[in-house]
């Protein structure tokens, strides 16, 4: 495996650029639009998103609930505790993983103001496994007491919590259990996929719980190993049919996000849907199978940096991204694949000469 220099993925951001609250209305974001065939580059606002999509085409969203899962609690000494609960890599419903902000040992109580409390009963490096004693549900007690778990750059917000829920979270998040937004997907408004639907575009749902780990920092493992954090996904049937139709004609596909990105391309490098679409037999095969398709349910920790041919992904909607991250490599391995012109850091050069906001809540970029 290649080693990737991430010093050639690094810029300088203005803090101003770093938008700490979405726009209202939220298509009121701007969006840069780059088309890798002419190599020109346009300017415009994202409730005209339509006007640059292929009519017919197949566009895909991650449905997922931000949850609000950073929580300040009483230690069994009156002290207080910020836990911040990873309910995207919760597996065993009685083993709950967690980050803290101090010293804790096992067999310690965590109290909420109800009398609910984590059991601390393991410990994996930074991360401590918590059982819960209440007889409400987790997702019961983060709704009540929890706070938006904001990135870093977004701390110091001004909105109030009851707002900040609702901005960071999609129009259309549906379930799931992540702890950072699928940001590309923050701008839809009902208006937006109305022209969508105007223009013939099918929009289908994934879903992806978001973990920290789309924040955090590479390091060379990655690359010799080929794999990222683990995240949960699920691509629902009628999902799998409509990309199974998709590849067999041709219709063009819609990424909206580095999140869909990484789930169809972990689902194609894994299922019988797709492998070997060279060889006829598989492909008949292939088309029998697309034909009972069934829920897709699993784990994905593919790390997509350049060089790589993506399979299922024609056109990618995605936010501006933090230097120096799995997110950037990515997006200049579609650029790549799609022989564009300009890499990702001379576009985010452009992006921040004309003074577009970056992270979270900032601006939208397509690339067609």
């Amino acid at each position: 495996m290649q080693i990737i220099d991430r010093e050639k993925y690094d810029y300088t951001l203005p803090e101003a650029l770093i938008r700490k609250e979405g726009v209202e209305p939220r298509d009121s974001a701007r969006l840069f639009v780059y088309d890798t065939t002419t190599d020109t580059v346009t300017f415009d606002i994202f409730k005209n998103l339509t006007r640059y999509l292929p009519a017919q085409s197949l566009m895909v969203l991650n449905n997922t609930v931000v949850l609000p899962a950073r929580l300040w609690l009483r230690k069994e000494t009156g002290g207080k505790i910020e836990v911040f609960v990873l309910a995207n890599e919760r597996e065993d419903p009685q083993r709950i993983p967690a980050l803290v902000d101090r010293k804790i040992a096992i067999g310690q109580k965590l109290f909420f103001s109800d009398g609910s409390f984590f059991e601390v009963i393991g410990q994996n490096e930074k991360i401590f496994f918590l059982r819960l004693e209440s007889v409400f549900s987790l997702e019961t007690l983060l709704e009540q007491y929890g706070k938006t778990p904001l990135p870093h750059y977004l701390l110091g917000a001004s909105m109030e919590e009851e707002k900040l829920r609702k901005r960071y979270q999609t129009i259309f998040a549906e379930k799931g259990a992540s702890v950072a937004a699928p940001t590309a997907s923050l701008h839809f408004t009902d208006r937006v996929f109305s022209s969508l639907k105007k223009k013939n575009i099918v929009t289908k749902n994934i879903t992806l719980d978001v973990g920290l780990g789309t924040f955090a920092p590479l390091q060379d493992e990655h690359f010799l190993t080929g794999k990222l954090h683990t995240e949960f996904v699920n691509i629902p049937k009628e999902t799998i049919q409509a990309l199974c139709h998709a590849k067999k004609t041709k219709q063009p596909i819609i990424a909206v996000g580095t999140t869909v990105t990484r789930t169809l391309e972990s689902f194609v490098s894994k299922s019988y849907y797709f492998r070997d679409r060279e060889n006829s037999k598989t492909k008949k095969w292939r088309d029998e199978m697309c034909g009972n398709s069934v829920t897709y349910s699993g784990k994905t920790d593919i790390f997509i940096y350049p060089p790589y041919q993506f399979q299922m992904v024609d056109h990618l909607l995605t936010n501006f991204h933090l230097p120096k991250t799995s997110l950037m490599l990515l997006v200049d391995a579609f650029l790549q694949n799609k022989n564009a012109k300009r890499g990702i850091v001379e576009l985010y050069a452009l992006a921040i000469k004309n003074n577009f906001s970056f992270y979270s809540f900032g601006d939208s970029m397509l690339i067609v």
